[in-house]
Parts: C-alpha cells; structure tokens; sequence
C-alpha cells in the first residue's frame, strides 16, 4: 500500500513488521486495554499477527489501520485509521467503514488523537468518498468519546455488547452539497 498522509506533527503510513517492538510496548501496557477488552498482549507475537492481519486488509479492502509517527522525532506513537469491517458484527452492523485509533500511553493528552482523527474523517469522506463513517468506543472513556465529538462524529446511541460493557456508537456522514 502506498498511500501516506500528513498533518502537522505526524505521518501516517501503512503498518510494516518493523513496528512490531513498539506496538508490542503500547499493547502490552494494560492501561492502553482499559476500555478495550482488558487483554493487554503477552507476546509480541500477538503484534505481529496483528501487523499480518492488517496488512492482509489492505490488500483486500484497500484501507486499514495505519501506523501513527511523530514526523519531529520518528516516533512510532500507535496506529489510526479507517479499516473496512467484514469479519464481525458490531451494534448489529456488519459490512461498514469503521474509524479507530489506539495510542501508546506516553502520547496521551497531546492532542495527536484528534489531529489523526480529523485527518482520516477527511480522507475517508472526501478522497475515499465513504457516505458514512462510524466508530464505537466503551461507554466510560470520556477520552476518546471527545475525541470523536470534537471531530464531528455524531453520537447515535449506546449499546451493550455481549460481555455487558455500554458502548457509544458513533457516525459522520459526507455532507451533499
């Protein structure tokens, strides 16, 4: 896949096998899996068949999770991104364009989550031309859920998943003009 983007202070590209080590160090730290499903990795395997999977969906959906760099420092700081979801069913959706991003803990607070995010709204509308984008974060992570407000997403609802956790169902749509 040859496609990166730009923003300020960061470069986005598609993940490689180098970055295994410093997605191994964001996963493995169980803050990071806080409002996920408290997993946090034990190998870095589990980053490597990650990385794999994610390369996989490249290949056939053309889009997927994209390594997140400091432009600065060349550091690796997590992985955004928009990934087309096929494989399972999520608020009783299935076949649509999910928006996601998950940061090392160091670059918390720094506002790279929304510089990407805002970055990847705008590529997914206007380059992909996706009608509707959606993402979903746990209930209680008021973190990523103003993340998602103050890029535009619209909170459509809250649902439970099977576990018993409330998520929040989020959505933009391309604006017709």
């Amino acid at each position: 896949m040859d496609l990166i983007l730009e923003t300020a202070r960061l470069l986005l590209r598609p993940l490689e096998l180098s970055d295994a080590e410093d997605m191994f160090a964001m996963d493995k730290n169980p803050e990071v899996h806080k409002y996920l499903w408290q997993k946090p990795f034990e190998t870095i395997d589990e980053s490597i068949k990650i990385i794999e999977y994610v390369r996989d969906q490249y290949k056939t959906n053309k889009i997927g999770r994209f390594a997140t760099i400091i432009k600065e420092t060349g550091e690796f700081i997590g992985w955004t991104g928009i990934k087309f979801v096929d494989n399972h069913t999520e608020n009783g959706n299935t076949n649509f364009f999910d928006y996601g991003y998950r940061l090392n803990e160091k670059f918390w607070n720094k506002g790279y989550a929304t510089e990407a995010t805002k970055a990847w709204l705008d590529y997914g509308l206007n380059q992909m031309n996706i009608d509707k984008i959606h993402a979903y974060t746990h209930g209680e992570n008021g973190a990523s859920n103003t993340v998602l407000k103050k890029t535009g997403m619209t909170f459509m609802q809250e649902y439970v998943a099977e576990d018993g956790a409330k998520w929040n169902w989020w959505q933009i749509e391309k604006s017709v003009q």
